[in-house]
């Protein structure tokens, strides 16, 4: 009976790690598209902005 409860313990720890990385793949992705859409988004203000401070330079 000890074993069996050992080796549920073992698995539910074992989920939970996985969960865990599952979790921060998702965090990762959102943050992916938030600055893909950023950069969709502002690229050409930011293209402009880079091209006046280079031909102050």
């Amino acid at each position: 009976m000890a074993a069996l409860i050992t080796w549920l313990q073992t698995a539910v720890r074992r989920d939970e790690e996985g969960q865990g990385l599952a979790e921060y793949a998702l965090i990762l992705a959102l943050i992916a598209i938030v600055v893909i859409g950023a950069v969709i988004f502002l690229g050409s203000q930011v293209n402009t902005i880079m091209s006046e401070v280079g031909e102050s330079i």
